[in-house]
């Protein structure tokens, strides 16, 4: 993925001069304290842009924490590399009472390689520290700087930095040169900065937020972006480690990343090149010659995070990848763009906000610091395919959760365009199960169970399975049914340009079903149980936010002993909310129990009035999950 070059860290101020009893955490604003586990008094962050290869970052923050949820706001983590140097770290805490008791400063952090677990090459590593404080409240004040080689990225602001932090006050200060032009973009932030001349001629921006109450973590809540203030700074004209350039909108700045960033990247060894030829010189429809280039790549490359030097941004050459067999997301798709390049199919190199919650590239505001990941785009005509480059396992044509359905930046010759990613939805992303079963008279279950797996579900079992053994454990976890025995287990993922995966098992449970005098009882769902509500939320304050949507069907048959009938009163079950339907049946018809269900959950933007409803909603369908068949001899 892409590592911009943010200026990152907790936010600080100055604790000079300051009277020890100024920060007593009796003074804090009474409303300030419902839901809040710390609070910010008072943050002060200044970014100075000094020339296009020098800006400076200053973080100044006093906070008081008042129990142990709030101890995130006073550890501090600074990031920095070669290019980022730190300076002028020191702070103070302070008790309750606003007495200092301890001092620190840079020689008291610890340093960290910021190895994530799965980068090969990093340069970036981390100062870390937090207070040894037992007794609450406290305040922790403290300051540091940042000296970047860079104008590019000046970073965010986002004054609240946790859910739970309520704010005294907040400011923000971008400073530069008279001439130095900038683009700003205000999120739930009202009225415009206020602007003015320092005495050295320097021209200023101030945004400033004060007695911001604590932010509850909401279930079903959309994204921070569209509720909290945030302020987006970029520069009109930048150096970036060397790369100086200017954009005003994504069409700029998508050339620039071609020109400047891709040229001259995308050249392949002569016997790569003839290896391709070979390979698709006797297919004819350009998409499957597409997809065998695909899949020659990822049997090629594994993917690896790099993020060196403007790694964080450039991709490593097409013929170092061929050569090295490895490279991040950025290095994957320029190479799989040369390899399509060579049997001349053309491909869009694309930016895009990764991650299971959708977060589209503003249209209106172009920044690198939207994007953190790079697919791949084949505009066949009427036939538009995504790929992801990273996963040795996709399927040809399927990007999954992590990049659906969002605005993208596709960087081509002529410049940048915004494209949409393909939707997955809650009618194609579906789980169908199939069983059918034998209830024998000691309660003992067996059979045989289907499911099949389409649309983003198609992630929910595992593409390549592993060792057996190892699969049949997680199976087990997967069901949670008691006593389950698994005699076969079939994993398939069917890589075809509509991919679907499939379960197959043939398994018994014993005691299934219980025995009171002559009745026995079992559960009707027997794979597929809705085992938490989300949580009830007095006047909640953010819509509701369905991020994606899903299908599940299920259709169970028991075959049960002779002899018996239902003394359950019989399983009927129909909702329809704006949100999403339910139907769930449980019959008898000879001897057999037949059990079916259905729940298709509807993504979108709701208001926050229908959350109880929601609420209502996953309650009734976990009760009705929950029903027990009861039969009695006759």
């Amino acid at each position: 993925m892409i590592k911009y070059l943010l200026f990152t860290g907790i936010l600080l101020t100055g604790f000079a001069g300051v009277a020890q009893n100024k920060y007593e955490a009796s003074t804090i604003p009474k409303e300030l304290l419902p839901y809040a586990s710390a609070v910010i008094r008072n943050m002060e962050i200044t970014s100075e842009v000094k020339d296009l290869n020098t800006s400076i970052y200053k973080h100044h923050e006093v906070v008081t924490v008042l129990n142990k949820n709030g101890d995130t706001n006073a550890g501090i983590e600074i990031w920095y590399d070669k290019n980022r140097r730190i300076k002028n770290i020191k702070g103070t805490v302070y008790d309750e009472f606003g007495k200092a008791v301890s001092q620190f400063n840079e020689r008291n952090f610890n340093d960290y390689s910021s190895y994530d677990g799965f980068s090969m090459f990093t340069d970036n590593r981390i100062k870390y520290y937090k207070p040894a404080v037992v007794n609450y409240p406290y305040t922790i004040d403290y300051e540091f700087e940042i000296s970047s080689k860079q104008s590019l990225n000046v970073g965010d602001w986002k004054p609240i930095t946790e859910v739970g932090t309520a704010i005294e006050k907040s400011t923000y200060t971008f400073v530069c040169k008279p001439d130095f032009i900038i683009r700003y973009k205000q999120l739930n932030y009202a009225g415009a900065p206020k602007e003015s001349t320092t005495e050295k001629g320097l021209k200023t921006y101030t945004w400033e937020v004060t007695n911001v109450k604590a932010i509850r973590s909401e279930p079903f809540g959309p994204h921070p972006e569209m509720y909290q203030p945030i302020v987006k700074v970029v520069p009109q004209k930048f150096n970036y480690l060397g790369y100086e350039g200017a954009f005003t909108n994504w069409n700029e700045l998508g050339k620039w990343v071609y020109d400047k960033l891709l040229a001259g990247r995308a050249t392949l060894p002569p016997a790569t090149v003839q290896n391709i030829k070979s390979l698709t010189d006797t297919i004819k429809d350009q998409k499957l010659k597409a997809k065998a280039i695909y899949e020659y790549m990822q049997r090629k490359s594994r993917y690896v995070s790099i993020q060196v030097g403007i790694g964080g941004l450039q991709p490593f050459t097409a013929a170092d990848v061929d050569a090295l067999s490895y490279g991040d997301c950025k290095g994957l798709v320029n190479y799989t763009q040369a390899l399509l390049a060579a049997a001349n199919i053309p491909s869009y190199y694309c930016i895009v906000e990764a991650g299971n919650l959708k977060r589209d590239l503003m249209p209106d505001f172009a920044s690198v610091a939207q994007g953190n990941h790079i697919i791949l785009c084949l505009p066949f005509k009427n036939d538009t395919t995504w790929l992801e480059c990273t996963r040795q396992d996709s399927p040809f044509g399927y990007l999954g959760d992590f990049t659906d359905d969002r605005r993208v930046l596709a960087c081509t010759a002529e410049g940048g365009k915004l494209m949409r990613t393909p939707k997955y939805s809650a009618q194609e992303s579906t789980q169908i199960r199939k069983a059918v079963l034998e209830l024998k008279a000691d309660g003992e279950l067996a059979g045989n169970m289907t499911t099949i797996f389409d649309g983003w579900q198609f992630d929910n079992r595992p593409v390549n399975p592993g060792d057996i053994n190892e699969e049949i454990k997680n199976t087990k976890k997967n069901y949670g049914i008691n006593n389950l025995e698994i005699e076969n287990l079939q994993l398939k993922a069917v890589k075809n340009l509509k991919p679907v995966n499939n379960e197959t098992i043939k398994f018994s449970a014993r005691d299934y079903a219980s025995q009171a005098g002559n009745t026995y009882y079992f559960m009707a769902n027997l794979a597929n149980r809705r085992t938490s509500v989300p949580r009830e939320v007095k006047n909640r304050t953010t819509n509701v936010y369905i991020n994606r949507g899903y299908t599940d069907i299920d259709e169970i048959t028991y075959k049960v002993p002779e002899g018996f009938k239902l003394d359950s009163k019989p399983l009927l079950v129909n909702l329809k909310k704006p949100f999403g339907n339910f139907t769930a049946t449980a019959v008898k018809v000879g001897n057999q129990v037949v059990y079916k269900r259905k729940l298709e959950v509807l993504d979108g933007v709701y208001p926050k009035e229908q959350y109880q409803e929601l609420v209502d909603f996953f309650q009734a369908i976990a009760d009705a999950d929950n029903y027990k068949v009861a039969l009695v001899k006759n």
